[in-house]
């Protein structure tokens, strides 16, 4: 389905990793690899501007991490992030361009664009967050089905099986989730599109409309 395909939903050149996800058709292809991208782009990275914190963990020298937050290699958080109070990266992170991480937010296996905000006691694994994607206090992508089986990906009359059990959400540029939203195993939401709070999003949900609840989703004046 095209309009879920890579490059329908980010702006490429607002991520240091471009290079990789271009090898891809859909996102969720570049799942399995983020670890051994981060690894390698690390050590690549100009010592002027990235200071490395432990193993396979770089900071940029102009981002923000609080004293109580922790980072988990591998791991990248580029220039002008912030990573706030008790946020926890797990690992297999990179955290954009002035991107927020709040607090208490968790982070597992993602790539953020530039300038993504988490801000406020969310859970985001196994995703990938384009470019200004916003998500609300309390709001958090669902990895793993209840009966464990492997994702599937709905919309459109079209099911594309992922061969994937840990699948979060792929959100484009520039997405507002509500907060308290539920971003079931395998959701898919185009760009500039708004997510109503308290919502149960599973499958694909169009660019440029509003998702109110399932079966209620309208597209932006």
């Amino acid at each position: 389905m095209e309009a879920m395909k890579i490059s329908s939903l980010y702006s490429l050149e607002e991520t240091v990793a471009a290079p990789y996800l271009e090898k891809f058709t859909y996102p969720w292809e570049a799942l399995a690899g983020i670890r051994e991208f981060i690894v390698a782009l690390g050590e690549s990275l100009p010592e002027d501007r990235f200071e490395k914190r432990g193993e396979d963990v770089w900071v940029a020298k102009s981002a923000k991490v609080a004293p109580t937050a922790c980072l988990n290699g591998p791991c990248i958080v580029d220039e002008e992030a912030e990573v706030r109070h008790c946020a926890f990266v797990r690992g297999s992170a990179i955290i954009g361009k002035g991107a927020v991480v709040g607090n208490s937010t968790e982070l597992k296996n993602v790539i953020l664009f530039n300038k993504v905000q988490v801000p406020h006691y969310n859970y985001v694994g196994d995703s990938i967050l384009g470019y200004r994607a916003h998500m609300g206090a309390g709001s958090i992508t669902s990895n793993v089905k209840s009966d464990k089986t492997l994702v599937v990906v709905k919309g459109g009359g079209e099911e594309i099986e992922t061969g994937l059990k840990k699948f979060g959400a792929m959100l484009g540029d520039c997405v507002e989730v509500g907060c308290n939203s539920v971003l079931n195993p395998g959701t898919v939401i185009g760009k500039n599109t708004n997510i109503y709070p308290l919502s149960r999003v599973r499958g694909y949900v169009p660019a440029g409309s509003i998702y109110k609840d399932k079966g209620e989703v309208v597209s932006k004046r």
